[in-house]
């Protein structure tokens, strides 16, 4: 039979010129009738490629090479049989290589790819996705608050397996997000990957989710379970850098194919990995792929971008040794050009987008017709360093460090943030996050539930790392479940209802999430009292509803004056004192008039008791107008 007869040329044609998101039903492993599959590769610089696999003996047949270097072959095969390239070099070197564009792999250490139908699930999450796409055409005025997990310690697998199952945890988990009150999920990555200590983040396979914990159409069913339950999922992409592994991406046919040709410039220094060629159209085609795969395909609803950072600087951790662009700069001009494209995607698609950008990058969050990356977030990482350095700080010092909560403040509004404390700050001896907290063990519980309080009321998305919710002791290791028995503990099961308790106040109060991009939604009401390490500010919503939120980060009480805009009352809403959150129930709980007192530039002040490091939430119920004449 004619090996190219069901090739597209029209989309082969779009996937050289850089413009394709559908490269992923061009090649890899499609099923063509009549019981063979078409097999097609890119390899234009191989001297020959050849099919290998269960289906023939791993007795390699050779392909047809097309004009434009890819390779295609229809052979017999059955699903779920093993398959690989042997890949022959210009020097007549043969390497076996799994299929860039597999939909599904071998469970590592095994690499081979699978021969495999992604079709014939049937999905049930059209109202979701009808709800959530008209929302998040929003999102910055939209309640968000993010789960973010690794899949395979999360919870232990069943008896004799040796990982979760996508499809048996996803009841589960979609049961536990909504009764914690979270809108999303966010998923370490579950491209596959060979190296299971890099959590997912050291990816070989761009379009198969991880055989880890099942098949294609069991990672379906976990979206969908999520979806029918209100939970969006995000997961993690790494468009950053790939492995050296042999059989993977790595000098795919003999050249540097995926990676830059320049090797000063084709790995990164740090890390080892290895620095996609972001100008090579066949690349761009792969990776914007990749995202419209999982987009339409999985139905995910969102992607958090890894090391931004390292794709936007040639300069990245190489200490001034690299080659610039062409005006001399060290912005990498055809990796914007990529982020901007995905985001515009991704947006189209009722998608959202999220960097992990550490940089003064300018406006990675800004409209891409404007010059902007496109990304609907980026991760406020220097809200997340200096909140987390301050609560680290014995209480009795943070009166020297007290701008640290307020500089976040002086930045908000120049990008969309979110407020993320990630899996990055539970390893590598950082300590978990309640174990970061100082003092007795009441006090790291009382210090952690203050923090917590004080991040719902910031501007800027939420988000927390699995554990965190309930306060996780240990560090995060990504090879044995969470400590859920620590729930038997009253402080831990008490810290996860404290956790759930601002997610529902969160969510169900606009006032803190419909203005987090703009002043008219922030005000101070005391920032400037360093000496109790005390804080107090506004939210208000477009309807003109206040929230005031006061935070002691002292084991001391003191009583804190705070500005009010008018005459009225603050009704209290919740507090992380009171006896259900593992508090001393010493919060006065009772609606407090402002007094006719002018502070901060405002005509009316209150005085309000803080118990020791607490966090409180008031409502304030301005006094109609008849009532002050």
């Amino acid at each position: 039979m004619d090996d190219s007869r069901s090739i597209d040329f029209v989309a082969l044609d779009r996937f050289l010129r850089g413009e394709s998101f559908d490269a992923y039903k061009l090649f890899g492993c499609h099923f063509a009738g009549d019981g063979l599959w078409r097999f097609t590769v890119w390899a234009p610089n191989a001297a020959a490629v050849a099919l290998t696999g269960d289906f023939n003996g791993w007795s390699p047949v050779p392909m047809t090479r097309l004009d434009c270097g890819a390779w295609t072959l229809c052979h017999s095969a059955k699903q779920g049989e093993i398959y690989k390239y042997a890949v022959t070099d210009h020097w007549g070197n043969t390497v076996l290589k799994s299929d860039p564009y597999a939909s599904h792999c071998e469970t590592p250490p095994a690499n081979g790819s699978r021969v495999w139908d992604i079709g014939g699930y049937s999905w049930h999450d059209a109202d979701f996705l009808d709800r959530h796409h008209s929302a998040m055409r929003y999102p910055h005025c939209q309640p968000i608050s993010v789960y973010e997990l690794h899949l395979g310690s999360w919870k232990a697998p069943e008896p004799g397996a040796h990982f979760p199952n996508y499809h048996s945890i996803a009841e589960q988990l979609a049961a536990y997000c909504t009764e914690m009150g979270y809108t999303h999920v966010e998923l370490l990555p579950v491209t596959e990957y060979p190296f299971a200590p890099s959590w997912g983040y050291q990816v070989t396979g761009y379009f198969a989710p991880t055989s880890r914990y099942g098949t294609p159409q069991d990672f379906m069913y976990l979206v969908d379970t999520l979806h029918r339950s209100g939970i969006g999922v995000i997961l993690d992409w790494v468009p950053a850098h790939f492995p050296r592994d042999a059989h993977a991406l790595a000098y795919f046919d003999g050249t540097p194919l995926y990676e830059r040709r320049d090797p000063k410039m084709a790995a990164h220094p740090d890390w080892g990995t290895l620095i996609f060629d972001y100008a090579n159209p066949a690349v761009r085609s792969f990776l914007k792929s990749s995202a419209a795969m999982f987009l339409r395909e999985y139905h995910v609803d969102g992607f958090r971008m890894d090391a931004v950072s390292s794709m936007l600087y040639l300069s990245f951790n190489r200490g001034g040794d690299y080659i610039p662009n062409r005006f001399g700069g060290d912005v990498d001009l055809d990796a914007v050009s990529l982020l901007q494209e995905i985001n515009d995607f991704v947006r189209s698609e009722g998608g959202i987008s999220i960097a992990e950008e550490s940089s003064t990058f300018p406006s990675v969050t800004g409209p891409t017709d404007r010059g902007g990356l496109g990304f609907h977030f980026k991760w406020d990482m220097g809200f997340m360093h200096d909140t987390l350095d301050y609560m680290e700080l014995d209480p009795l010092w943070r009166r020297g460090s007290h701008t640290k909560l307020s500089f976040s403040m002086m930045y908000t509004f120049t990008e969309h943030f979110i407020l993320a404390f990630s899996h990055d700050e539970v390893v590598h001896g950082k300590k978990s996050m309640l174990d970061k907290m100082p003092g007795t063990y009441d006090d790291k519980f009382a210090n952690l539930r203050t923090l917590y309080g004080f991040t719902f009321a910031h501007p800027g998305k939420k988000h927390i790392f699995m554990g965190g919710e309930y306060g996780q002791f240990i560090e995060w290791d990504f090879q044995k479940e969470l400590d859920w028995f620590l729930l038997e503990y009253p402080r831990h099961a008490q810290m996860q209802v404290w956790y759930q308790a601002l997610n529902r106040l969160y969510v169900n109060t606009p006032a803190l999430w419909e203005r987090d991009d703009s002043w008219s939604g922030f005000a101070w009401l005391n920032v400037d009292d360093a000496d109790r390490s005390c804080i107090a500010l506004m939210r208000i919503s477009n309807s003109g509803q206040r929230i005031v939120c006061v935070c002691n980060f002292t084991p001391t009480p003191w009583e804190l004056q705070v500005a009010l805009p008018c005459a009225g009352t603050l009704e209290p809403i919740l507090s992380s004192d009171e006896v259900r959150f593992g508090g001393g129930g010493q919060s006065p709980l009772q609606p407090i008039a402002a007094l006719d007192r002018p502070f901060r530039d405002c005509s009316h002040s209150a005085f309000l008791s803080l118990p020791p490091l607490s966090c409180i939430y008031y409502d304030f119920k301005e006094e109609p107008h008849e009532s002050r004449a």
